[in-house]
């Protein structure tokens, strides 16, 4: 099993990148057109399961909410890619890039050579139509004015106002080709069977309800990467499943959770299985409800958090993977940008039934004959959590806090329907509370905007994609908008440390773990994965680093 302060001494050496200004970065390789797989290479596909599908829908649209898995990772490239793992930014379709000095204005140049896997070259307009199909499709990119192709290979980015996290999010945006989607009628719809990108793995070779094969793109840009032959994905209802096909030797990849991984995968071949779970992935919370009473009321929601044992959900929940979050909310992605100071002084996210009860009387809720407690009108103070029926993790997750609830005198069921239900009640605002995600970008801006601003909040029974819990704070708002606005990386430090605090006074959300990048293989057919001791990128098959990953693989020899 591994160490929970491995993993921490791992997460403190990501490296902290600035919101914004130009990144100083070495220039990758380039590769002509042409493409195809390295003579001689295996016909062994690369076999990955994907465990909360149990079934596929041939639908490679990238804006659509049922697109295949592998779409945004092997079909569509960014213009870089950041690396949580080692806080490397690597360029990916733009070989460099600007920020102008008055922070409104970004500037990337394009590769040269990128040819979309139909032949036709990848083009500045290509970049302007991702940017305009993306802003009316789903929204986001408040800040951008218009993207302005200045000629085939120069792109500028114009913005409304000062926002330094756009460098990132503009630079991850995967690209699609406008000589497609500018035919479409209706992009949001549009199932896109057949689709057209500038990634490794474009070509739908064959596809069934519960498995589809990827082949190599033709027209590829680094021909001498492409040595995974193909990629088979693999449809399984659950973990149960996929883990099975993972201890049985019949997948490659392995990126789900998988219970005592040492003696239900690594041992069955320890000479080619092996796995790493960087705690670098979003910051997993409990998130209440917060238009309810009596989740609205702050101590409420510093009382539940007293009661949970973060340790016990570590170490039986979570089998030791992750380790406890603490009261500034960050994960381990954002360790450089933590406050030391408050994270070991935190007071209501450490175990303390006493004080967690002390809290609830004092607030005005108190426990009854039956040490069963009562709300302010006198109903009784339950609870409901919800969260998917095939994470069996989370299951256990939300088991103990149910269980740690009832020696406060809060009885709490927990509810397990699929995740689609879990999601929508998490979406319309109907649901009562839930282990829930958080967003998890290169800095900690998105994370705290996710979680306490009012920008953010929808009333209940409008759909909404993060802040489920529907949380507002004005200082926060204030503190957002000063960090968006600066470039200069004392004051964002200063503002970061006061958001820190501002999440510690407010409790918006309770946190409960770092979620780990799971990540498991076998090399036994396939080589070149990432570790802990060559973190290049994450072991995610749905994180922006995948394609670093299937363009480092290769078959094994002998």
């Amino acid at each position: 099993m591994i160490s929970r302060f491995r993993l921490v001494r791992r997460a403190a050496r990501v490296v902290a990148l600035a919101l914004a200004g130009t990144l100083a970065l070495a220039a990758c390789g380039t590769g002509g057109s042409g493409g195809g797989t390295n003579e001689g290479a295996s016909d062994v596909p690369l076999i990955v399961p994907r465990e909360d599908m149990g079934t596929f829908v041939r639908n490679f649209n990238p804006f659509s909410p049922n697109v295949a898995p592998m779409t945004q990772q092997a079909v569509y490239e960014p213009m870089f890619v950041y690396n949580p793992a080692d806080g490397s930014t690597t360029p990916w379709l733009a070989t460099e890039w600007s920020v102008s000095d008055d922070g409104k204005e970004l500037t990337f140049s394009l590769r040269d050579g990128v040819q979309w896997s139909d032949g036709e070259p990848l083009v500045a307009q290509d970049v302007v139509t991702t940017f305009d199909l993306q802003k009316k499709v789903l929204g986001g990119f408040e800040y951008l004015d218009k993207a302005e192709a200045v000629d085939d290979a120069t792109v500028v980015f114009h913005l409304n106002r000062v926002y330094s996290p756009a460098l990132y999010e503009i630079g991850q945006q995967i690209l699609i080709p406008d000589h497609v989607w500018s035919k479409v009628d209706d992009p949001a719809k549009e199932a896109n069977e057949s689709p057209v990108g500038t990634g490794p793995y474009t070509e739908v070779l064959s596809f069934e309800n519960q498995s589809f094969d990827l082949g190599p793109n033709p027209s590829y840009w680094q021909p001498e990467k492409q040595k995974i032959p193909s990629i088979r994905m693999l449809a399984f209802a659950g973990n149960d499943g996929a883990n099975l096909a993972a201890a049985n030797g019949e997948v490659d990849w392995a990126p789900q959770f998988i219970p005592n991984i040492e003696q239900a995968f690594v041992a069955r071949d320890p000479e080619h299985n092996h796995y790493w779970f960087p705690p670098t992935g979003s910051m997993v919370n409990w998130q209440l409800n917060t238009t309810k009473a009596p989740y609205d009321d702050v101590d409420v929601r510093k009382a539940l958090s007293m009661a949970i044992d973060r340790e016990q959900i570590v170490d039986v929940a979570m089998q030791g993977y992750t380790y406890p979050a603490d009261c500034t909310g960050l994960s381990g992605a954002y360790d450089p940008w933590r406050d030391a100071d408050l994270a070991d002084s935190c007071e209501w996210t450490q175990r303390d039934v006493e004080a967690a009860n002390a809290l609830l009387d004092e607030a005005g809720y108190p426990r009854g004959g039956d040490g069963n407690r009562t709300l302010k009108d006198g109903s009784p103070f339950t609870a409901t959590i919800s969260v998917g029926s095939t994470s069996s993790d989370w299951l256990s997750v939300a088991e103990i806090i149910s269980q740690n609830l009832a020696e406060i005198g809060v009885e709490a069921s927990v509810d397990s329907p699929d995740w689609s239900a879990v999601v929508a009640g998490y979406e319309d605002g109907s649901f009562d509370t839930g282990i829930v995600w958080s967003n998890n970008a290169p800095t900690p801006y998105q994370f705290y905007r996710g979680v306490m601003s009012t920008a953010t909040v929808k009333p209940a029974g409008e759909q909404t994609f993060e802040n489920y819990h529907r949380f507002g704070d004005e200082q926060a708002d204030a503190l957002l908008d000063e960090l968006a606005a600066t470039t200069d990386e004392d004051a964002q430090r200063t503002i970061v440390n006061e958001l820190q605090a501002e999440f510690d006074a407010e409790a918006p959300v309770i946190p409960l773990f770092p979620g780990p990048e799971w990540g498991a293989y076998t090399d036994a057919r396939f080589t070149g994965w990432p570790t802990e001791e060559n973190p290049y990128a994450t072991l995610s098959t749905r994180a922006p680093t995948t394609v670093l990953v299937l363009t480092t693989l290769e078959p094994a020899q002998g």
